[in-house]
Formats: structure tokens, sequence, C-alpha cells
């Protein structure tokens, strides 16, 4: 089902694809495999959907089999064609595609519908007249039975009178709710005359005011099931004290049974994954938006420069398991970095810079050096890059007074390499003398090193990386760094403000300079800034010649050396 895979080892098997495979060799489908991914169109997908695509599309690849996709909207207030469209662009830019299996909850509500009158007629199924919190009071709690609505025993005429006045439009929101007669003594309180429809007056973005009254989740989602002929339906771990449920509609009804198999959500570090959460941020403008490049929404990754493949990558080591755990968001940052050093084009940036003053360099004068364009990659060719008496350094690079193995510039009078261009040594420095910051250092050049040769077989133990000043394009990059400071998120206090661990310094906006070849770069390009980091182009903010760089990710895992 991807649209490229360039991962020819074979996926092992976690125990849903063995319970697959079980199911194929014995014939149980009658080699018919289908799985689905059924979002709600309420919001934007994150990294956990993620996962969840990998695992559904990934089973329908490996088996050559059918994925559906299927937009469950049931609830008319929170949805929208906006939200569709993005889970769909989404969904095909981490390189998947559901062909012709393409459906909708509400193409099923006229058999949900139906169903549901089938329940009331088969007694299993009445209208109750307690508010949500009058039935909650009924409901109880797992330890101590529940109490039987009183509107529990209405006749099968009266229910379906009022049902069918439900339907017409007849009853205001809240006045009665459908429920499934169970158990009212099950230890699991979903068994416990669960919703099955409510009525809400919302105009809904495909059927518009055709409906008033909607099916709840669980009552719609097996029927879905079921109607498209799923085999597998997979879900997170919340989902599995509904699974009775599920079992008992689809049993009830006498209708094809898909099998519902839930696994461990994704728990990253140092984020959260709740769309509620991510609203709240957006709304108090703790975030610029949901495309916010601290937020592992998919839009928000896009934007940072995170590719598909490395997202695939990811859910592929994390696997599928039962276990509820917290991931390292390193591991995620590995994949994006094995990903981009293979493809990212390198070019020299410099973010924090110091300039360089090289005075037996003719003034006025400039050169071009070559440079490779990706070392990893022999295709990518090689660039020129313009070289001049000044240029921009790391200010990192220089130490007044040098350390153990400090080897890069210093008033010793140490010998650097530039990257691609000479050698350069270091005669003295000028300083600010109200602040004593250096503000210039000047250097002498090595005229027979150019190109970066090795003159006389010399060895020189540090290369820095450099920016013309002559030449150099002024851009804005921005630093991005964990968005909460509390490594599991998922651990906080009752009452504890989950705002209160924001990372105050998760993006820091920065001027730099970087290669003049840069200003017609295309949006979201990726690019390795030699010694510092991996970069785009930002697709919000940029404009033609003069892009915008997000921080993608360091070429090294920094934050585990701040925790140690």
């Amino acid at each position: 089902m991807t649209k490229e895979d360039t991962n020819t080892e074979a996926t092992p098997l976690d125990f849903i694809r063995s319970i697959v495979a079980e199911d194929i060799a014995s014939g149980k489908h009658d080699k018919h495999i289908a799985t689905r991914f059924p979002p709600e169109p309420n919001g934007y997908l994150h990294i956990g959907h993620a996962k969840a695509i990998c695992l559904d599309f990934g089973i329908a690849k490996e088996n050559n089999a059918e994925c559906h996709l299927r937009f469950d909207d049931t609830n008319p207030d929170k949805e929208s064609v906006e939200y569709a469209d993005a889970i769909k662009d989404d969904i095909h830019w981490l390189g998947f595609d559901w062909g012709e299996h393409l459906y909708n909850a509400s193409d099923y509500f006229e058999q949900m519908y139906n169903y549901a009158v089938q329940l009331i007629e088969s007694g299993k199924a009445y209208i109750c007249d307690l508010t949500p919190d009058e039935f909650r009071e009924c409901r109880g709690v797992p330890t101590r039975p529940g109490k039987e609505s009183p509107f529990r025993n209405r006749s099968i005429e009266e229910n379906l009178e009022l049902f069918k006045g439900m339907r017409d439009d007849k009853y205001p929101d809240g006045q009665y709710v459908l429920r499934a007669k169970i158990d009212m003594t099950s230890p699991n309180l979903h068994m416990r005359d669960p919703a099955l429809y409510r009525i809400k007056h919302g105009h809904h973005y495909r059927t518009g005011d055709k409906w008033c009254i909607y099916p709840t989740y669980d009552f719609a989602h097996c029927i879905e099931d079921s109607i498209e002929k799923i085999t597998h339906s997979l879900c997170t771990l919340e989902f599995e004290v509904h699974r009775p449920l599920y079992d008992w509609i689809l049993e009830q009804l006498d209708i094809y049974r898909s099998r519902q198999i839930e696994f461990a959500p994704l728990n990253l570090s140092y984020t959260v994954m709740s769309k509620r959460m991510f609203r709240e941020l957006v709304e108090d403008n703790s975030l610029s938006g949901w495309d916010d490049p601290r937020i592992p929404t998919i839009k928000g990754l896009r934007r940072r420069g995170y590719t598909p493949e490395a997202i695939r990558a990811f859910c592929d080591k994390i696997g599928i398991t039962k276990v509820q755990s917290l991931t390292d968001v390193a591991l995620l940052e590995h994949c994006l970095r094995e990903d981009l050093n293979k493809t990212s084009a390198r070019v020299m940036g410099v973010v924090d810079p110091l300039k360089v003053i090289i005075d037996n360099y003719p003034e006025n004068e400039s050169e071009e050096f070559e440079a490779l364009n990706n070392p990893n990659n022999p295709d990518a060719g090689t660039r020129m890059v313009p070289f001049s008496r000044e240029i921009y350094i790391e200010r990192a690079d220089f130490m007044e007074e040098p350390v153990k193995k400090f080897f890069r510039l210093s008033p010793e009078g140490r010998e650097v390499r530039l990257r691609n261009a000479c050698y350069i040594t270091c005669t003295h420095a000028i300083k600010d003398e109200a602040t004593g910051e250096v503000t210039e250092i000047h250097c002498t050049f090595d005229p027979e090193s150019r190109g970066a040769s090795t003159p006389d077989g010399r060895k020189v133990k540090g290369t820095i990386h450099w920016v013309s000043v002559a030449h150099a394009l002024e851009v804005k990059v921005n630093l991005y760094d964990r968005l909460f400071s509390k490594e599991d998120m998922s651990a906080l206090a009752e009452g504890e403000d989950f705002k209160d661990h924001l990372n105050k310094e998760s993006l820091k906006t920065i001027t730099a300079f970087v290669e003049p070849s840069l200003a017609d770069a295309e949006l979201c390009a990726r690019y390795q800034f030699e010694r510092i980091g991996y970069f785009c182009i930002d697709t919000v903010d940029s404009t033609q010649g003069n892009p915008v760089f997000n921080r993608t990710v360091t070429l090294r895992d920094s934050w585990g050396k701040k925790k140690g």
C-alpha cells in the first residue's frame, strides 16, 4: 500500500501480524484480509496516528490486501471537510493510499438506523429519558451494581414510536437517548446499558441537516467494520474495555463478525498526544498553530522538516505490543538523522557569527572553491562556494584561552583548515573595550593550501566551516527544542496543569549567515548545515529570495547530554 518502499527487509512478526498470518494459513477468512484506518475528522493527525497508519496499511501491503480509509463522522459539532482533507493529505504524504476504499460512517446512517430499529424490535434497546448525569448515578461503579433506568421496560411499540419521533425532529437535544439493554450488574461499565443514539441538532459537513440523531462511536464503529467486512479491526488499548460491547452488537444483529484487536498507543517523551491539549495551546497562543514545528502533529513534523521515510522507520523500530511504555523521542530523532544524512545536501551556515579578517588575502578580491553536496551520495555532485578576505565563523570555533583538546582557532598561532578552502592561522583578536567581548579576529592564510590541500604534508587537527561576508545571505533561523521540560507528560498528578511544564526555551529565533546559493531554495528543502545540524526551508514564513530556516534536528542528541 505504500507509494514507495525502499526498505527491503522483512517486517518482523509482532503479535498482530502473527494473528493475521495464522488466520491466512488456516483459511479463516477465505484468504480475504481487510484492515481500516478510521479517523474522526475533528482534528489533525499526530505521530501516534502515524503508528496506527503504518500498522493498518502496512499489514494490508504485506498481505496483498486492502486497507480502508474511513471517516467516523458521527459528531457534526466538531467535524469538517478541512480536517478530512488534511487527514487524506497526511496519509498520502506518509506514503500510503487507500485506492478505491474511501468510506464514511455517514454513508451507513440509514443502515445504522435500521439496525437500531432491529435491536428495539428484539427487545435489546430502549428509549431512556434520563439525563447523562442521572444515568451516571444509575450506572454506579465497577465494584457496585447499577440500578435499572425507570424507562428500561417500555414496550417495544412505545420505543419504536419514540425512536421514530427522534428521527423526525420532534424532540430537543438531550430529551431522549436510545440505550442498549444489556446488564446493569456487569463489572464492565460499558456494558451497563450504553447509549447507542442521541439527539444532536448540528449541521453535518456531508449530510447537511438530513439527520438530527446520530449514532455513538461504539454503536457505529463495529457496524461500519461489519458492513465493510473488515477482518482485523486494530485499535489502541483504551478500546479494550469496549470490545465486549463491540462483539455484543454484532452478535445481536447477527451480521458479519469483525475481530477487534488492541495494541499499546504511542507515548512519546517530552510531548503530549492529546488533541485537547494541542487545541488549548493553540488557542492561548502558546503555539502558532496546528502546524507549529514544536508539536508532533504530522503537519508540524512536516513543517519542521521530518521525512515520511524517517517516520515509517521509527514506527517499524518501536514495534507493536500490548505493553504501555514511554518511547524516547531521541529514537525518532535518530531515525530522522539516519535518513537526512543520506539525502540532505551539505551547505555551510553560521548561526553564531564571529568575523574573521584574513590580513594577507587581497582586498576586493574573491574566488570560488568546489565542495561536495553530499559525501554519502556520489551522484549529488558538487557546488562552488565563494570565498573572500572577510568570513564568518562560529563563535564557538575560537577560544582566547584554549582548553585541552581544543583544536580550533586561538591566538596561540594554531593553524586550522577552512572547509574546502585553505589553512588559516590566528594572529590576534579585537575586543570591545566596554564588554571585553571578542568582536573580530585576524588571521593569515597559506596560499599553497588553496582547495584545502595539504602543503608539505603537514597535518591540521581542526576543520571549521565558514561563510564569506561579502557573499553571505542573512536569514532568520528558528531553533527548536523539546516542547515540555517533563519527560513523561502522561504521568501528571491529579490537578497538575500540563502547561506548567512548557519549556520556555522550546523556540529561539536568531539571525544567521548562509551560502548565497540558498536564496533560491525551494520550500521544505532540507539541508545539513555542516557541523551544526539539519535544517529545512519553512513553508509558511519564507518568501522568494528570503528563506526562513527551521532546525529540524541537531547532528547528535544534545538533549541526552543535558540530562546527564
